[in-house]
C-alpha cells in the first residue's frame, strides 16, 4: 500500500473550478497565500432535501431537486426525536432542545424565514461545541454552569478571526445581542442560556425578511454572525452533515461521521502537495492527503493517492455522506478526490494557493469519474 504523495501535483484540472454561490468569499477575506473560492455568477435556489441551503450554480446547470427540510416534530414525538438526534450527532440533549424550541417559535413568528434547526445547531457546534468548549454543561433551565466569554479562533496565519467580545454558547457579538436579544421563557434574556441564545440567533438570521431557503441569503445572513470564511465554511459543512443525518432513518456510520468531522475541523488549512497535515513543516494537505487522514482518524486505512483510492474502494452510483468523490480519467489517471458531505457538496483541498473548503461536487463539463465508499 503506497504512502507516497501523488506522482504529479494534484491541482484541480477540471474544465473550471466548481464554485457555488453559497460557499463564495472574496480572496481578500484571507491573508495572501491561502484563499477560499472566488465569487461567480449565480441564480437563486431553494433548500435541498437535507434541509441545507442549496448553493446557486452556473446558469447552464439545472438546480437539484428539493424537498421539505428536516423539521422539529410535533409535541407527541418531540422527546424521542430529540433524544435520538442528539445522540446521533453528539449534541447535548439540552442544547438540542434549545435549538428546536427556538426553531419552532420562529417558524410561527416568521414562517417566511424557513429557519431549520440544523443552522442553529451548526452555529453552536462551530462556535463552542454546543457549550462544551471550556468544559461546561447546561443545567435543566438551559443555562451554562460555566459562563462562556469569547472563544478565540485563529486562522492558519495566527490571525484572530473570532468576534471580539462575543459570549455564550453561540458566541453572539454585543451588537447582535443588543439588537435581537429575546427570552424564550419571558423575563430578562440571558446570553448564557441556550434557549435565549438560540432564539436571539434565529431572530438575527431571520431579520429584514430573510428567506433562509435561498442559498445566497442564507450565506449573507450567517455572515452577519461572523464574517470569517473559516467560520462560514465550517458552518456550511456542518449544516450539510446535520441535515443529512437528521433526515436519516438509522444512526449514521460512526467511522463516516468521524472522518467527515475531521475534515470539517481542517477547513482553512492550506493545500500542500504531498501534505499529510501533521503540523510543523507539514501544515496542510493535498486532496488525497486530506481523505487519507480523515479516514485514518476513524481507523480506516486508505491508499495514499487519489488514483489508488479510486482503484481500491467499492464504487457507488449515488454518493452518500462520507463517500469519496473522484475526478479524472478512470482508464488512465484520477487526479483529484474530495469527501462528500451531502446536499451535492464536498470538502476538498482544491489546489495550490487555496484552503481546504466546501465545494459543489458537480458542474457541467467537469471530469467527474465517480464515487467510492471506503466503509462499504
Amino acid at each position: 500500500m503506497s504512502e507516497a504523495p501523488e506522482e504529479t501535483p494534484e491541482p484541480r484540472r477540471r474544465k473550471a473550478a466548481v464554485v457555488v454561490a453559497a460557499v463564495v468569499v472574496v480572496a481578500a477575506a484571507l491573508v495572501v497565500g491561502v484563499q477560499f473560492a472566488p465569487k461567480q455568477q449565480q441564480e437563486p435556489a431553494n433548500a435541498a432535501a437535507t434541509g441545507t441551503p442549496t448553493p446557486s450554480v452556473a446558469k447552464t446547470t439545472t438546480p437539484p431537486q428539493t424537498s421539505t427540510p428536516p423539521k422539529v416534530p410535533e409535541a407527541s414525538e418531540f422527546d424521542a426525536w430529540a433524544s435520538k438526534t442528539s445522540q446521533w450527532l453528539d449534541i447535548p440533549l439540552r442544547a438540542m432542545v434549545g435549538y428546536a424550541k427556538a426553531t419552532t417559535k420562529l417558524g410561527k413568528d416568521v414562517p417566511g424565514c424557513h429557519l431549520s434547526w440544523v443552522t442553529l445547531a451548526a452555529v453552536g457546534k462551530v462556535t463552542t461545541d454546543h457549550g462544551r468548549a471550556q468544559g461546561g454543561q447546561f443545567g435543566a433551565t438551559g443555562v451554562l454552569d460555566k459562563a462562556l466569554g469569547t472563544i478565540e479562533v485563529r486562522d492558519f496565519y495566527n490571525k484572530v478571526v473570532s468576534t471580539a467580545n462575543a459570549a455564550g454558547p453561540l458566541q453572539l457579538s454585543p451588537a447582535i445581542w443588543g439588537r435581537y436579544q429575546a427570552s424564550y421563557a419571558g423575563g430578562k434574556p440571558d446570553v448564557q442560556n441556550i434557549d435565549d441564545a438560540a432564539l436571539t440567533t434565529g431572530r438575527a438570521l431571520c431579520a429584514d425578511g430573510h428567506d433562509l431557503s435561498q442559498g445566497q441569503v442564507w450565506w449573507d445572513s450567517v455572515s452577519t454572525l461572523q464574517a470569517a470564511p473559516l467560520f462560514l465554511h465550517r458552518t456550511l459543512a456542518t449544516v450539510n452533515v446535520y441535515g443529512t443525518v437528521g433526515q436519516g432513518a438509522a444512526a449514521p456510520n460512526a467511522a463516516v461521521l468521524s472522518a467527515v468531522n475531521f475534515a470539517i475541523d481542517k477547513i482553512g488549512l492550506p493545500y500542500i502537495w504531498g501534505g499529510n497535515g501533521t503540523g510543523g513543516n507539514d501544515p496542510g494537505f493535498d486532496c488525497s492527503g486530506l481523505t487519507t487522514a480523515a479516514y485514518a482518524s476513524a481507523g480506516v486505512k486508505l491508499m495514499r493517492t487519489a488514483d489508488t483510492q479510486f482503484r481500491s474502494v467499492p464504487h457507488v452510483t449515488d454518493p452518500q455522506l462520507g463517500d469519496l468523490i473522484f475526478y479524472g480519467e478512470p482508464s488512465t489517471k484520477i487526479h483529484h478526490v474530495g469527501l462528500y458531505i451531502g446536499n451535492q457538496q464536498m470538502i476538498d483541498a482544491p489546489q495550490t494557493g487555496q484552503a481546504v473548503q466546501v465545494h459543489s461536487y458537480r458542474k457541467d463539463g467537469d471530469d467527474y469519474a465517480g464515487a467510492g465508499r471506503p466503509t462499504a
